[in-house]
């Protein structure tokens, strides 16, 4: 079956990342004879609708840009209305990377143009859809530098945003009820994850399944700075589970509050104030996967 695809480029992704990558991607789908068309929306919910609109008609989605633009256009293309494929072109691609798509742009139109559909869990923060971890306290800090940030380029930003943060950090009281049940601990971060990668590669909660209908629930309790520093680099790898400040859970309803306001934020962008509630919806994603 020959598929039609739409081209959603951000042209804001990685400083014009996706702009930058758009002849490759269109060259690459020439040479494959596969129909397409190239659109730039001009805000999130503009995108929306022109994918609500491209699933009625049976075009692919394409989200050319970050995990923001996947994560909005998750929310459009929920409840299975129609498929998504993703070629990275913007800062944080972890979705893309965790799923096995190419980084290099025309690896990765290939993908969209001949690749399989899989179904896949969305997460929800009070009503909003993300695909990748949904988290607050340190890591609210960490993702508002790290948007506000333009000294430093690509991935090497989250390294940055989260030394940063960690500097001035003073721990919190968490309250995370899953599934009815009740936890309170003084300390760092609570990480709610659909999938198991955020922040230019780190593989926050490496055991998450992106179709499982669970929510992998992550609490980093209190630990001084010097350990999180030495602690850092395993996060990379995932070797940083066996920690025990860290706890892990599951669950399919995350209600998540604080002693102090935080935002919570996912796929790169603030979602939420708390307190807020994150859900799962199972398997109601089409993406287009190697």
């Amino acid at each position: 079956m020959s598929r039609r695809l739409a081209l959603l480029v951000n042209p804001a992704a990685a400083g014009g990342k996706a702009v930058g990558v758009l002849p490759t991607i269109e060259e690459e789908l020439r040479r494959l004879g596969v129909e397409y068309r190239v659109v730039h929306p001009d805000s999130g919910d503009h995108a929306k609708q022109l994918a609500r609109a491209m699933a009625e008609t049976d075009e692919v989605a394409v989200a050319v840009g970050g995990d923001g633009l996947v994560g909005t256009l998750a929310d459009a293309l929920g409840e299975r209305r129609g498929a998504l494929a993703i070629i990275p072109g913007g800062r944080g691609t972890d979705f893309a990377r965790v799923l096995g798509i190419p980084n290099d742009p025309a690896e990765a139109a290939r993908v969209a143009a001949t690749g399989e559909e899989r179904l896949l869990d969305v997460g929800r923060v009070d009503g909003k859809a993300f695909v990748g971890i949904a988290s607050y306290g340190f890591d609210s800090d960490a993702n508002r530098i790290a948007n506000e940030t333009k000294i430093v380029r690509g991935n090497l930003v989250y390294l940055y945003a989260a030394l940063k943060a960690l500097v001035q950090w003073k721990p919190a009281t968490f309250t995370v009820v899953v599934d009815g049940e009740r936890h309170e601990f003084l300390g760092h971060a609570v990480a709610v994850a659909n999938s198991k990668a955020y922040g230019g590669g780190m593989y926050l909660v490496p055991h998450a399944e992106l179709d499982d209908g669970r929510l992998d629930v992550m609490l980093m309790a209190h630990q001084p700075k010097l350990h999180i520093l030495r602690s850092f680099p395993k996060v990379f790898k995932g070797t940083h589970v066996d920690d025990p400040a860290i706890t892990f859970l599951k669950g399919e309803s995350v209600e998540i509050d604080a002693d102090r306001p935080f935002a919570v934020y996912a796929d790169g962008d603030p979602l939420a104030e708390l307190p807020a509630t994150v859900t799962v919806e199972h398997q109601t994603l089409r993406v287009i996967v190697p």
